[in-house]
């Protein structure tokens, strides 16, 4: 892996997951990381992660390739698939075991509700916050996840479109899980060892992802890994009002029309509407981004 002192180079990633087509969302995070790395000089790669087996769709990980090459937006080396690269979770997840920075927890999400009815209201949507119970061991009761140790200094960062930020991992979500109770390596450990052995130095995503980076910095800490720079995108939203998915309607972009798709997603990103073919557009969108954000380095989205 990246040693945790400097990156020498810029190399970004889109990193889907396989549970459907791209959708006009998708596209959105899929071209901002695409143009910021054409726009830096860098590298940019393309990583299925399919980690979360029980959510994987056969096929669509091809499909999504074949979507991506359509809009013109062609990784610099071949893709990854996650679910080859699970010794490599297994050896981060021992490392943290053995430093004490994860423990087995025995806990149901209905424990966990339990626990904490009594806690305040939740936003809609909220992840449950962990109350600690299984911190001081089993009790007797069979393991049935391991989660990372959190602790109450909150976590600073500066995120390149939306400024500064913070959060105290331990208040607003608790020990994560990092091994699911049926048997899948979680997202957040996943996720922070592909980005340090491919030696990912900016990370470009929705700002659905934004309050993970918190806990995506914590488990950095605890492995000694580099941080990337992160910048998270506008958000496409669907008729509810919440972010466009499958679950409210999300269609698959229409690769027969890719202009139509791409001037969509750039719109989303502030760049002005192009009507030229697929590579002339891309040309015009890098020059655009590259004066937004790297000459110089700004810290809001274009306009």
């Amino acid at each position: 892996m990246q040693s945790a002192e400097t990156f020498t180079h810029y190399r970004g990633r889109f990193a889907p997951s396989p549970t459907g087509p791209l959708h006009a969302g998708s596209l959105v995070a899929a071209l901002a990381s695409w143009l910021d790395s054409r726009a830096h000089g860098g590298q940019w790669l393309v990583r299925i992660e399919d980690v979360d087996t029980p959510r994987t769709v056969p096929g669509a990980d091809r499909l999504i390739l074949a979507q991506l090459a359509a809009c013109g937006l062609h990784a610099d080396a071949p893709p990854v698939w996650q679910s080859a690269r699970t010794g490599l979770y297994r050896a981060a997840l021992d490392s943290l075991v053995t430093h004490a920075f994860a423990y087995p927890c025995a806990c149901s999400r209905k424990d966990i509700e339990n626990a904490t009815s009594a806690d305040a209201p939740r936003p809609r949507h909220a992840e449950l916050r962990y109350p600690g119970t299984c911190r001081t061991g089993l009790h007797g009761k069979a393991a049935r996840a391991w989660r990372l140790l959190t602790h109450g200094a909150a976590i600073s960062w500066q995120d390149r479109a939306s400024g500064a930020q913070t959060q105290d991992v331990q208040d607003v979500v608790g020990d994560f899980v990092l091994l699911r109770a049926d048997g899948c390596f979680a997202y957040q450990l996943a996720v922070v060892v592909d980005d340090a052995d491919q030696g990912i130095s900016h990370v470009v995503r929705g700002a659905d992802l934004l309050d993970n980076t918190a806990r995506q910095i914590r488990l950095q800490q605890c492995l000694q890994l580099p941080t990337p720079k992160y910048l998270h995108t506008p958000l496409v939203l669907g008729a509810n009002g919440e972010k466009l998915s499958k679950q409210n309607g999300a269609q698959a972009i229409d690769t027969n029309q890719p202009m139509h798709a791409l001037n969509q997603a750039a719109a989303t990103l502030g760049l002005p509407v192009q009507s030229g073919n697929v590579e002339q557009a891309l040309s015009v969108w890098t020059a655009a981004w590259a004066s937004a954000w790297v000459r110089p380095e700004r810290q809001a989205c274009p306009t």
